[in-house]
């Protein structure tokens, strides 16, 4: 799979609201995916800050299906 086929598909979590899409994502120096950069959607509310960007690690990622990619928070 292509990073550019991730950065179009929605980031949802396991209840099913939408958290986000990818504005970019982190990776180590041999080119591991590390974590995906989203920007959350302006109607998920995060507690811990007011930052509209979220990492999540690589190791959150249940499923990448066809239009979504489910995470676990």
């Amino acid at each position: 799979m292509r990073l550019s086929e991730l950065q179009y598909k929605d980031i949802v979590n396991l209840e099913g609201k939408k958290i986000g899409n990818i504005i970019d994502v982190k990776i180590d120096k041999s080119g591991k995916l590390l974590s995906l950069v989203i920007e959350e959607n302006k109607k998920f509310i995060r507690l811990k800050s007011g930052d509209s960007e979220t990492e999540i690690s690589w190791d959150k990622i249940q499923r990448i299906g066809e239009d979504v990619i489910l995470v676990k928070l």
